[in-house]
């Protein structure tokens, strides 16, 4: 079948569609029926039926004669290992896990939090609490203890699962200490956490609170999967909100099986016993999707990477794992590709290795810009797709799906809907602009399995971000428009989330951290284009009158505030102190005319504008900071 036949098949019967889907999966029960409509934009997917993540993950390929594949390979440049677990392996590794968490008192429907670097205990823990139905949120390992901390308050985990340490090219990220201080400072307090021993940095356990990893399993009943509801939750991953308090994603048990499983063939036109490999990490909705359930589900092998693009040793390592490990399908982001192209513009290193197992290459993340796609399509010769989907929707909205049929590559465009998506681009009033017209891109309720059915405790936020705006329809919060052929372009966010190389931060928080220096009277935070990361961060700051300290030390300190509250991964380094900021009359900081300066982007004079030779102010003090060329 083409994709428009598949397509069109889904629409004339989404129910029948995904049911058909849902027999590739290994039921306790079957679903009775497909969708439950909840009522006030509220939809359930297989609601009725009971079934377990792991056994479909795991057990069921061994049952089925498979278990000497290998399900995980671990390949870290920046240890220097390289190791594979095979599906049977894996399956006692994790009933013995399971069991271990069960004898310390976890049970169906606890919370666990997983904090740990890229290695595959991380994913061995992520299948324990699916065997034993308990909820996992995974808090990506390094997250500076305040960040840490508001999750710990807000999914209220019996236990955190943790190592002692992460490794980046040069230097250890010390996870304990950061552990340890969330604790601390959280009012919820988990009753025991379970430490991984890396040989690079033994960690300090805490008596009566801390388990080692081995050591508690030692002598234990290994655990059976317990099947769950299909509306069970699998898991709560947080996404920045733009206020303080993280939004947490859910993901339910029945619909993510069915959906991640169908996306494995369709799009990423892998076959089971295939290799897989997405290079992200854990902590972000790729590594959940796609290092863990997706390729396990389908009965793929996944690579478990812990290094970087460039520098682990060079350019060339991509290239290395690909043809070591035979992958056939590649994932990653835009901005790898693009670190990756700038220590190697003319591809020197992709001829030093095999890659005639190489099929295909898949980016996400943030929008893939024409050059980086045609760089990849160059150098790989094979298709490069841009898919794009959200921490909300656990699998690609837009794609082009290569297992169904390969469509034209338009570039700067994600290809065509998926089927589930009835994807629509509107007007401030909610009506469907024309083709090539800009306008807020929002998804026909219900949404398909796999996706968000509302928030984790949060269901008047869940109505109140996604569905108030637009009744009947899903909000992305993204800006775009279709062609005449029904491709998508994303143009931009609507909201004040920035891409920093594909982790999305919210400019908000940092003003936040800002804002809390006591010499900062105002701030305001922009993304500016960065050729390399897609997005970085710039802050303005607007001292109190009087204060002495020099600009260049409130800065300095502004910058390690931000590095201490939200993280390393913030790339948080520029800052200039400003007299004042631009702004409407109504008071609200006119940034996205800002980012334009910065950029060298053309603009308008905002008609709200308070005074206008402010804007003058911003782009001198731009300019001094290397942006606003002429």
């Amino acid at each position: 079948m083409s994709y428009s036949e598949v397509y069109e098949s889904w629409k004339a019967n989404p129910e029948q569609f995904w049911m058909e889907a849902a027999k590739a999966i290994s039921w306790d029960s079957a679903p009775t029926k497909a969708l439950t409509d909840k009522g006030d934009g509220l939809y359930e997917w297989f609601a009725d039926a009971k079934v377990n993540t792991c056994y479909n993950a795991v057990d069921r390929h061994v049952e089925q004669g498979r278990g000497e594949q290998t399900a995980i390979i671990y390949d870290s440049p920046i240890t220097q290992t390289k190791r594979e677990i095979s599906y049977v392996e894996l399956r006692n590794r994790v009933a013995t896990l399971a069991g271990a968490l069960r004898a310390k008192g976890v049970e169906k429907g606890d919370r666990v939090i997983i904090y740990m670097p890229m290695i595959p205990e991380a994913l061995e823990a992520m299948l324990a609490c699916a065997r034993l139905g308990a909820v996992h949120s995974v808090v990506f390992g390094g997250f500076a203890a305040n960040e840490l901390a508001v999750r710990i308050d807000d999914a209220k985990p019996k236990a955190i699962i943790a190592a002692s340490c992460g490794l980046e090219p040069g230097r250890t990220v010390h996870y304990k200490p950061l552990l340890d201080g969330a604790i601390d400072l959280a009012t919820h307090k988990p009753d025991f956490c379970v430490i991984f021993q890396r040989e690079q940095e033994v960690a300090e356990l805490v008596p009566g609170r801390d388990v080692n990893w081995h050591g508690f399993q030692y002598g234990v009943e290994p655990a059976e999967c317990v099947p769950v509801e299909g509306n069970h939750p699998s898991y709560i991953l947080y996404t920045s909100g733009t206020t303080g308090q993280p939004k947490g994603v859910i993901r339910h048990t029945a619909g993510q099986l069915v959906a991640l499983n169908w996306t494995m063939k369709n799009i990423y036109n892998v076959d089971p016993g295939d290799v897989f490999w997405a290079a992200s990490d854990v902590g972000w909705v790729v590594g959940h999707s796609y290092i863990c359930y997706g390729p396990l589900i389908h009965g793929n092998t996944t690579i478990v990477f812990e290094g970087k693009p460039v520098g682990t040793p060079d350019a060339g390592t991509f290239w290395r794992v690909i043809s070591e490990h035979k992958v056939k399908s590649f994932f990653t982001a835009p901005t790898a590709f693009r670190a990756v192209k700038r220590e190697d513009p003319k591809g020197e290193y992709v001829k030093k290795y095999d890659l005639s197992r190489l099929e295909q290459v898949y980016l996400a993340g943030e929008r893939a810009d024409p050059d980086t796609i045609t760089w990849a399509q160059e150098q790989l010769q094979v298709p490069v797709v841009d898919h794009w989907w959200q921490t909300e929707t656990g699998w690609s909205i837009a794609a082009n799906p290569l297992g169904i049929e390969e469509l034209p590559t338009k570039l700067g465009s994600p290809a065509v809907p998926m089927p589930g998506y009835d994807v629509e681009i509107l007007d401030e009033g909610g009506n469907p602009v024309a083709a090539g017209e800009l306008g807020a891109i929002a998804v026909k309720l219900p949404l398909p399995p796999g996706t968000l059915p509302t928030l984790w405790n949060a269901e008047e936020r869940f109505k109140k971000s996604y569905l108030n705006t637009f009744p009947g329809y899903y909000e992305t919060g993204d800006a775009g428009m279709k062609d005449e052929d029904g491709y998508l372009y994303i143009m931009a966010r609507t909201d004040d989330v920035i891409n920093v190389a594909g982790h999305r931060l919210s400019t908000g928080a940092m003003e936040e951290v800002l804002a809390g220096h006591p010499d900062v009277a105002e701030c305001a935070v922009i993304g500016v284009s960065d050729s390399l990361k897609g997005q970085m961060p710039v802050g303005f700051l607007c001292l109190n009158s009087g204060c002495e300290t020099a600009h260049e030390d409130v800065v300095s300190q502004v910058v390690k505030l931000v590095r201490e509250k939200i993280g390393p991964v913030a790339a948080f380094k520029l800052a200039c102190v400003v007299d004042r900021l631009p702004k409407t009359r109504s008071g609200k900081i006119l940034r996205g005319t800002m980012v334009n300066i910065a950029d060298g982007t053309p603009w308008k004079m905002p008609a709200t504008i308070d005074d206008p030779a402010i804007l003058d102010e911003i782009t001198t003090a731009l300019q001094g900071l290397g942006y606003a060329k002429q």
